[in-house]
């Protein structure tokens, strides 16, 4: 069993004793924590927060301690029911709502569900406030309302139709060009609520022709629900099999974009971002391109740098963040970014709100392919092609690991450097980026390059590095 306690929510797997793994008395605690920091924070004296859920199987047992809790504290609660994480984004600023929960655990598999804790402006909770509500679970400082001060709750089931008409409104988003393309497209859900939302939506673009796969919401997911490569080969048959023009892919919560080409190869999660930032970049008007509103990108530190070459050839400033989410809004809220996001599939679109979401990456996508007027691997070839190797070294408890990180840092100091989130090290058009765990001694280490075994040597040359410094030095505590 496991329980995570991290600042933008709670998640672990269900079962076991309490603390141990995400048990009843664990949702109890943590939701009143949340609800207690909430009423610390808010002016409002009647306080309300939506709620909403992926479909995994664990979900009703959690929303119904969820909501019964926040009952108990005196919140009045929203239950919009089956939904997405952008959704419940949208849905809390539309309600003035206090905060929103959304009941996931993303691309986690079956037996893990979580808790996400939302702000009222439908953001994740910073480091700061989620240290707040951690520490308020952990001394047990909250109390519950008198039967005469109970929440109440309203159940919503409008918000995939009004996220839906959101997207619609944006003016990137062309419509009529999606209708004229007649496109085919195949749907992986993973049998979660992607497999409600993801038709929708299509038809609502003038989608006629879907081929759906997997799209029962019953939380029974068919295979490891992140959408990564290994996991989406019945996809990549059922594409060329349709002779579909591409294949659409979500996890769970449906807050990161997978593409499968027409012949059945991976888009690429890192380039999902990347094609849709050509795309805004491209549609900025004239007026726009010739003022200060320059076409600023961000992804995190750990994300291909096509975008930074995408965004450079079309005049903007690309800046990097600090992995995680949360981070990467931070920063295009600094840099007044028209679009970011994450190498994972995870597209954040401003104009919408501030969360990756792969509804708006699918019809920004969309809207692209069809103007583009060619195949889906044609659209990915136009790409500068990077590869990422992704490792890591395990370590021995006793070892210190900043230290290494600042040894690596001056064995390579003469190569530009951020430090940011751990250690990322510029070579021309390559990096590497070594980043410390926070549970364990593990450091994981990225790099990129034009060529895969370029990007693997160039990991493989700074695990050496590692194991030398170890040998050498004896690094310890």
């Amino acid at each position: 069993m496991t329980l995570i306690k991290s600042i933008s929510g709670i998640r672990g797997t269900i079962g076991g004793k309490p603390g141990e793994g995400l048990s009843p008395i664990d949702i109890v605690k943590y939701t009143a924590a949340y609800a207690t920091w909430i009423a610390q924070n808010s002016k409002n004296k009647k306080l309300t927060i939506v709620v909403g859920r992926d479909a995994r199987i664990s979900g009703e047992m959690v929303n119904h301690l969820v909501i019964g809790t926040l009952q108990g504290i005196g919140v009045n609660v929203i239950d919009i029911g089956l939904s997405t994480t952008p959704t419940v984004e949208i849905a809390v600023p539309e309600e003035k709502a206090d905060g929103g929960i959304i009941l996931t655990a993303s691309h986690n598999p079956k037996q893990w569900n979580a808790l996400k804790l939302l702000n009222d402006k439908g953001e994740f909770i910073s480091e700061g406030d989620g240290s707040e509500v951690l520490t308020i679970a952990e001394n047990e400082s909250y109390s519950f309302a008198d039967v005469n001060n109970l929440g109440k709750v309203t159940l919503n089931d409008t918000y995939f139709k009004k996220h839906i008409d959101k997207i619609l409104a944006l003016s990137l988003v062309d419509v009529e060009a999606i209708k004229k393309a007649k496109f085919k497209v195949a749907i992986d859900c993973v049998n979660s609520t992607g497999g409600i939302v993801i038709p929708m939506l299509l038809e609502a673009l003038g989608v006629e022709n879907i081929v759906k796969l997997y799209c029962e919401p019953n939380g029974e997911f068919p295979h490891n629900p992140e959408p990564l490569p290994e996991n989406l080969r019945d996809i990549s048959k059922t594409v060329i099999k349709e002779k579909a023009h591409l294949g659409i892919v979500v996890d769970p919560d449906v807050d990161r974009l997978a593409i499968v080409c027409e012949d059945g190869e991976m888009f690429g999660e890192e380039y999902t971002l990347v094609a849709c930032a050509e795309y805004v970049l491209n549609k900025r008007t004239p007026a726009e391109k010739a003022s200060s509103k320059k076409g600023n990108t961000v992804s995190n530190l750990s994300s291909t740098r096509a975008l930074r070459d995408v965004t450079e050839k079309h005049n903007g400033t690309y800046k990097a963040s600090a992995v995680g989410e949360v981070n990467v809004v931070k920063m295009m809220k600094e840099t007044k970014a028209i679009i970011g996001g994450e190498g994972n599939g995870g597209v954040i679109l401003p104009e919408l709100h501030y969360g990756r979401d792969a509804l708006v990456g699918i019809a920004l996508f969309l809207s692209h392919l069809a103007k583009f007027g060619k195949t889906c691997s044609m659209l990915r070839s136009s790409y500068p092609n990077y590869h990422i190797s992704k490792n890591k070294i395990e370590l021995t408890p006793e070892i210190n690991v900043d230290k290494i990180l600042e040894d690596i840092k001056e064995k390579y100091k003469k190569q530009p450097i951020n430090t940011v989130d751990g250690v990322k090290i510029e070579f021309e058009k390559e990096w590497v980026h070594l980043r410390k765990s926070n549970t364990e001694p593990i450091i994981r280490i990225y790099s990129e390059s034009e060529s895969e075994t370029t990007a693997d040597n160039l990991a493989k040359k700074i695990m050496a590095d590692i194991r030398e410094l170890i040998k050498i030095h004896q690094i310890t505590v």
